[in-house]
């Protein structure tokens, strides 16, 4: 989970972009999303070796189990979902694999993540295909929950070895007062009320992100 600062914090005028050394030193897995092509194997069992592609919503279709949802989730994931289903009912203690298909540039087939938290319907890790604004991943995480509250968004970034917090308004947002700001791989989102957030509530009080977003520098590493 993002920390937050217990000190002074410094306000900046734009949340910076993450550096390409930012994604090559992160830990995070690589998740499956929309158009990943994968090898699954099940050991002994050949006809249920296969390539497979998931098709936009990150979903593709397996023998005798039907439909596995995929996106957002690493293969290690996967695999142990499809040897539950399979387990018993038809296939004795099977050994699945679940790999990317590419090894050569793992990142073209990869997808990184951003997490999402807080009031919405799905929180967890959902993968960055392409452009992703915020208003795009709150949808990704099945959109907010009936009381959420929208003043207050807190994203959470790294960059070059120092934190960065970005607080968005999203009803200002819809209301084209200022730009959906873009989520990187590895941001963090916390929606509506969260300890995160009241951290901040004094700054928040004194210069609510209603006109332009709230950016501050938290900590550096």
């Amino acid at each position: 989970m993002a920390s937050v600062p217990n000190g002074p914090v410094t306000k900046l005028d734009a949340l910076p972009k993450p550096e390409a050394g930012d994604v090559v030193r992160s830990t995070r897995s690589a998740f499956v999303g929309p158009f990943s092509e994968l090898r699954v194997e099940v050991f002994g069992v050949p006809e249920m070796q296969r390539d497979v592609m998931a098709d936009g919503e990150g979903n593709f279709a397996f023998p005798l189990i039907g439909t596995v949802a995929a996106a957002g989730k690493t293969p290690t994931i996967i695999s142990e979902e499809i040897r539950a289903k399979l387990a018993g009912r038809y296939v004795r203690d099977p050994h699945v694999t679940v790999n990317f298909k590419s090894s050569a540039n793992p990142l073209a087939v990869q997808s990184m993540s951003v997490t999402v938290d807080g009031q919405v319907n799905r929180a967890g890790s959902y993968p960055v295909v392409g452009r992703v604004t915020l208003m795009r991943a709150v949808a990704l995480a099945g959109g907010l929950t009936e009381y959420a509250k929208l003043q207050d968004v807190v994203v959470f970034r790294d960059v070059g070895g120092k934190q960065y917090v970005g607080i968005y308004n999203l009803e200002a947002i819809r209301r084209g007062n200022y730009a959906d700001p873009e989520i990187f791989p590895n941001d963090v989102v916390i929606v509506g009320d969260s300890p995160q957030r009241r951290q901040f509530k004094d700054i928040l009080t004194i210069t609510p992100a209603l006109l332009s977003p709230l950016i501050l520098l938290a900590r550096e590493f």
